[in-house]
Order: structure tokens, then C-alpha cells, then sequence
């Protein structure tokens, strides 16, 4: 093969063919040439600034490389495996268009630092987006909430049924995890805005450059304190691997609540029919095959950054070709986590839920147990004296396939005699949830100022 013309003057010969295809990057980084070209534009026309080429040569290089975006973007770009990875098969066409021009673009930078600065504009970009999915998820079970905020159905620890809560409530359990995501992804972009242009191959460079001036114009904030961090660190793909991880595990928990809620044994929801599939031979079945795909791709994105946290965790300073590797898995997270956040926002604008199901539900498992025990507190009794008559009253009721409500007062005076009449308001299951008023709590008001602390902060966001 022939030797690549950026570096192989030191080469008598080039890789071999199995050599080139096993380094070749260019198949999946090409997905990186709008941000290559966007920070190729800054560095010319800053190399114009600062007098290391001309202000027309900026110029040719800048309406060369809009040339070489047209071409990409049109289809009619040729991508050369020779050249290895995205920015040298940019560099070599915009030699093509520009003559000598384009062989002063590389002035000053090293391909250590570029990739840096493309790579980071890239994931900047996507976090954006991620960003914006699951504010969308937010706002979304935001809305299905406040239609909900009336309905009760068995809240649940250790998946057994503990008190009942609104369905409000629960699903406002879910916003506020995606709205962490969403602020976790605008902490991590202050880190990703950070140019490491200047730094060229790990030491720095003789020219004049000017690198704040090219993160300004790229929209980052600060430029690396240290030049040979500058060109090794991949902090900024593992940070925003773990916010994809966290993202996608809180997917999970929704779609394995979805999965059994869809179960006829629970029968708490209804599958949109374009979110579902049926079987090959059981005619009946109606699949949440959305939901747990989604479940398991989970996996691929905690592979992903496990991946990337085993690539670097030997690697001496400063820029090591192992971390060629940083780009594959990120690409895969993006497509799956920006598809997941919007799919599971589609199905959730469709999901039906079964209310009279769920309230239903709340006559079983003995939900009002707490609030019995709390009724004898007030009586007078210490709390651990009335967990115990509490637990009486339970197994009572248990022998005799009875609620605590279905109990007779002579049966519960007969477990404790300060029992009187009001007991039954107590034991309702919606007086229950109307009682806790605790800040974060299911009450209605509680639930209420939930509702309008989400509601404002995704005006913040719309504004944004």
C-alpha cells in the first residue's frame, strides 16, 4: 500500500493491507466531518489573525473547506481508506481544491489536537441533544401526571405492595429522574467545551497561535491549562458514557415497570398498538418488545463506557493510538440512547393506564396497615406497641380473607379497645394518600407544587 502522505515521508514503503485495514478509522469517523470542519475553519482564519498565513489564504481555506462539506453532504465526496481517518481525507481533498494553500492548513496543530477538538464538538453536540430528549421525556410524564393526579394504585417496595400512592405521584417519581439527566448533561458540557487546540502533538507549538480565540469562536468556554493533558485526556467521553448509563438505566426501571403493568396479572396498562408486536403462533399475545429491547440495550451503553474506562486506565502520557477506540462505542451510545429517550417519550403519550385496575389492586396486600398503626399512635399507644396490634389486626384479617377495612369494629376492638368508629375514614385508601402532605410526598398538594416545580423548570429549558 502507499505510504500516507501526511506522514510517511520517514517510510520507504506504506502498512500492509491487513496493517491499514485494522488502523483504518475513517468508516465511523467520517460521522465526526462537520465538527472537523467547523474547527479547521476557526484554526485558518485564527492562522490569518495572527499572521502565520495570510488573510487570503485564510480565506481560500475557509471557502475550501465549505467545498469539501457541499461534497460530503451532497454524496459526492470520495472517501479513501488510505488516508486513514476523517480529517486527513478532508485535508487531502481541500489539497485538491486549493493546490499548496490547503497544505498550510495543518500550521500548528498536530492531529493529536485536532482530533481533540472535533471529537469534543461532537459529543458537545450530541449531549445537547440527549439533553433535550429527556427534558421531552420530562415533560411528558409531567403531562400524563397532571391528567392522574386523582387515581391511586399500590405504591411498592421490594416489588410487594407497601401504601398506596397516586399515579401521579409515581410517574412524577420518573420526571424528576430525567430531569437529573438532563441537568447531569448540562454539568458535563461545561467540561466538554474545553479546546485543546493549541496543544498540538503533546508539548505545544513555535507559532504565534491564538487558542482561546479559536474556542470562542467553536462556542467553548476555556482552553487546556496543560498541553500534554490537553491531548490525552478522554474524561469528556467517559462522562458523558456514565450520563448515557444513568439515563438508560432510569429507562429501564420505566420499561420494567411497563413490562409488568402490561402483564394481565396486573393489567395496570394498555400497549399502544405501534409500540408492541405479536407472537409468530400464540395469536393472543400482544409483546412489550419496545420496552424490553430497550431494557436490554441498556447493556450495550454500560459496555460502552466500561470499554472506555479499561482502554485508559494504563495509558501513559501524552497521546497514545489506543484511544482510537474512544469513538466507536460513543457513536453506538449516541444511536442508542437518543432513541431510546424519544421512543420511550412516544409510548408514554399513547400508554393507556387502567385505573379502575390499579385501584383495585389497593384492596390487596393490606395498604392501609400503616395507616392503622398511625391511627393507634394518635390514640396514645408508642409506635412499636401499635406495629405490633397493627400486625394482629393483618393476620386476622388474612385468616379470614378479609381487608383491615372488612374487619368489624368489635374484631379490631378486640385487638385493641381505644379502636372506635373513625377508624374506618382512616383505613380509606384515597384518604391515605390525601394525607401525606410531607414535602415530596403523594398528597394532592404535595403532588400539586411537584407539579409546578417541574413545569417551571421546563419553561426554563422551552427558553433555553
Amino acid at each position: 500500500m502507499k505510504t500516507n502522505q501526511s506522514w510517511g515521508g520517514r517510510f520507504a514503503e506504506g502498512p500492509k493491507e491487513a496493517v491499514a485495514r485494522y488502523t483504518d478509522s475513517q468508516t465511523y469517523d467520517r460521522a465526526l466531518y462537520a465538527q472537523d470542519i467547523r474547527a479547521s475553519r476557526a484554526h485558518a482564519r485564527m492562522l490569518g489573525r495572527q499572521g502565520v498565513i495570510t488573510p487570503e489564504e485564510a480565506q481560500i481555506l475557509a471557502d475550501g473547506l465549505d467545498r469539501v462539506r457541499a461534497e460530503i453532504e451532497s454524496g459526492g465526496f470520495v472517501w479513501k481508506p488510505e488516508l486513514e481517518d476523517v480529517h486527513m481525507n478532508i485535508e487531502a481533498r481541500l489539497t485538491e481544491l486549493t493546490g499548496d494553500v490547503g497544505k498550510k492548513l495543518h500550521t500548528g496543530r498536530s492531529r493529536n489536537d485536532q482530533v481533540g477538538l472535533s471529537f469534543r464538538l461532537f459529543v458537545a453536540d450530541r449531549l445537547d441533544i440527549w439533553r433535550q430528549r429527556a427534558a421531552a421525556l420530562c415533560a411528558v410524564l409531567v403531562k400524563r401526571a397532571a391528567e392522574h393526579q386523582g387515581d391511586i394504585l399500590p405504591g411498592c417496595t421490594h416489588l410487594q405492595p407497601a401504601q398506596p400512592v397516586s399515579l401521579a405521584q409515581h410517574l412524577l417519581a420518573y420526571a424528576w429522574m430525567f430531569r437529573r439527566d438532563a441537568l447531569r448533561l448540562t454539568d458535563t458540557l461545561k467540561r466538554v467545551r474545553i479546546s485543546p487546540l493549541g496543544a498540538a502533538a503533546l508539548a505545544g507549538t513555535t507559532y504565534p497561535l491564538d487558542p482561546q480565540s479559536v474556542a470562542d469562536e467553536v462556542g467553548f468556554a476555556e482552553i487546556y491549562g496543560n498541553s500534554m493533558d490537553a491531548v490525552s485526556d478522554r474524561d469528556f467521553v467517559l462522562e458523558a458514557l456514565f450520563d448515557g448509563s444513568a439515563a438508560m438505566m432510569h429507562l429501564s426501571r420505566l420499561c420494567e415497570e411497563i413490562i409488568l403493568w402490561a402483564n394481565p396479572a396486573f393489567g395496570f396498562v394498555k400497549l399502544p398498538d405501534g409500540y408492541a408486536t405479536g407472537s409468530s403462533i400464540m395469536p393472543q399475545k400482544k409483546n412489550p418488545d419496545v420496552a424490553e429491547l430497550m431494557r436490554g440495550k441498556t447493556g450495550r451503553v454500560y459496555g460502552a463506557l466500561t470499554g472506555l474506562l479499561t482502554v485508559m486506565k494504563g495509558l501513559p502520557l501524552a497521546y497514545n493510538r489506543d484511544m482510537q477506540e474512544d469513538k466507536e462505542g460513543f457513536l453506538d451510545a449516541d444511536r442508542t440512547v437518543e432513541s431510546s429517550l424519544r421512543l420511550m417519550a412516544g409510548m408514554l403519550e399513547e400508554l393507556t393506564f387502567r385505573t379502575d385496575r390499579m385501584r383495585e389492586a389497593c384492596k390487596a396486600g393490606f395498604l392501609n396497615a400503616t395507616e392503622l398503626a398511625d391511627y393507634l399512635v394518635g390514640r396514645g399507644l408508642p409506635f412499636r406497641e401499635a406495629h405490633h396490634v397493627t400486625g394482629q389486626a393483618v393476620a386476622a384479617a388474612e385468616r379470614e380473607g378479609k381487608g383491615l377495612e372488612d374487619l368489624t369494629l368489635p374484631e379490631l376492638q378486640a385487638l385493641e379497645p381505644r379502636i372506635d368508629s373513625d377508624v374506618y375514614a382512616v383505613l380509606d385508601y384515597a384518604a391515605a394518600v390525601r394525607r401525606r402532605e410531607t414535602p415530596g410526598g403523594t398528597g394532592p398538594r404535595s403532588v400539586a407544587r411537584q407539579l409546578e416545580q417541574l413545569e417551571l423548570w421546563l419553561a426554563e429549558q422551552e427558553q433555553r
